[in-house]
């Protein structure tokens, strides 16, 4: 054989050598991404039913000093946590010191603190849970089970990026008024035999109070992020206008995403994967009123996407709104670990998970049938536009990998 054709043999061979190297190693890779994504599934799955414990075992701290430790930029609560039903046993139990009006919003709420000085956002009762909310899909009053329920899912997705909530029964007379601001003081009034208060906000009316059964009034508790970590409030890119007849860009342009990728901090980092996974998350539970978000100040579009402000959900579990998956269906691309976790929800894993995780709730059921049933055909959704996507563009375009080390150090 020729020295030339010894040479041109000799580097097909290498090229074939290196590719099927980097093809192996490509696929053990991922191989293993996904074995670790099993076992993070399994390791969600043992550990779904939270206790209301008071216990705390092996610490000298409180429940508040925990779960400010938890928190870091890509994580509200870590992926164990042996102590989150203490904590939450203390938000649903601990002494109210203070009540006052909620923060700046919409919608009825009322701020409290709790024993060793914690604050907690209280969102009352506003419908039974199997009222249905008619109208426009983000419609009505925010329902408080809806904070309880989207807290856990986000747990069973793996994202942990919305702050801890549990449901609790206060005694109006006992509990809020003795501690109450005279400007929370000032919007309680008596219905029949019922105490009720309205609050400050943007749609508060003293003729649409909040009321209880007799003085007991069911909620949501919100654990309020430590103060060590300042929000920063950011225009959701795929918000509506919520004006009639007046559409948002990404509702007419279908190559908006391509626009989006090239403004920060969507065109680097994992902002704009986070506002998918929070597509998806909206979706599941229909909430299309995530109009602004939240991530830590200073980020530089490191931080996560916080999953606050839940509650315009679970409002009508017929109506699945497509248009909240616009993320999803527009940039085609998703994270694979919430590819594959998505997957490892089917065929009624989602409902029945959920159903467990919510089971010690003191609010439990915390939500309707047929809301529970809902949220396995919208995963069907989910599932089947990543399909579409992935036939249009191909797999190694459409599944991003994109795994950030977390530190709780």
């Amino acid at each position: 054989m020729k020295l030339k054709q010894r040479v041109v043999l000799l580097a097909i061979l290498l090229v074939i050598f290196i590719f099927t190297k980097v093809f192996l190693i490509d696929n053990l890779d991922t191989s293993a991404a996904n074995r670790e994504d099993q076992r993070a599934f399994h390791r969600m799955m043992a550990s779904l039913r939270v206790e209301l414990d008071p216990r705390l075992d092996h610490t000298l701290q409180s429940p508040w000093e925990i779960a400010a430790q938890w928190v870091v930029p890509r994580e509200v609560y870590p992926e164990e946590t042996p102590e989150l039903g203490a904590v939450m046993h203390a938000m649903a139990t601990k002494k109210i010191i203070k009540a006052d009006v909620g923060y700046k919003g919409t919608q009825l709420k009322a701020l409290l603190i709790l024993e060793g000085g914690q604050k907690v956002v209280f969102k009352p009762k506003r419908y039974a849970r199997d009222y249905v909310v008619e109208g426009e899909p983000y419609a009505g009053y925010d329902r408080h089970n809806a904070e309880v329920a989207a807290f856990h899912l986000d747990r069973i997705l793996g994202f942990r990026r919305a702050p801890l909530v549990v449901g609790r029964f206060v005694n109006l007379r006992t509990e809020i008024k003795p501690v109450a601001t005279e400007q929370l003081l000032s919007t309680f009034l008596t219905l029949g035999n019922n105490t009720c208060f309205y609050g400050k906000c943007y749609y508060c009316r003293e003729t649409e109070p909040a009321c209880a059964e007799g003085d007991i009034m069911e909620g949501s508790v919100t654990l309020w992020l430590p103060d060590v970590w300042p929000l920063q409030k950011h225009r959701h890119p795929w918000g509506r206008t919520y004006r009639e007849g007046k559409l948002a860009r990404w509702e007419y342009d279908e190559s908006y995403c391509d626009a989006v990728k090239k403004t920060s901090p969507y065109d680097s980092g994992p902002r704009l994967l986070d506002v998918i996974d929070t597509a998806i998350f909206d979706y599941l539970i229909g909430n299309a009123d995530r109009h602004h978000y939240e991530s830590f100040q200073d980020d530089e579009g490191a931080s996560m996407l916080i999953l606050l402000d839940n509650a315009k959900s679970f409002g009508n579990p017929s109506l699945d709104e497509r248009s909240i998956l616009a993320p999803l269906y527009q940039c085609c691309i998703v994270r694979v670990s919430t590819w594959n976790r998505l997957n490892y929800l089917k065929n009624g894993v989602l409902k029945s998970a959920l159903k467990t995780a919510m089971s010690h709730d003191p609010l439990s059921p915390v939500l309707s049938a047929p809301h529970m049933d809902a949220l396995d055909q919208r995963l069907l959704n989910i599932l089947s536009t990543v399909k579409q996507c992935t036939e249009q563009f191909g797999p190694d375009i459409v599944l991003v990998e994109d795994r950030m080390t977390l530190s709780h150090l």
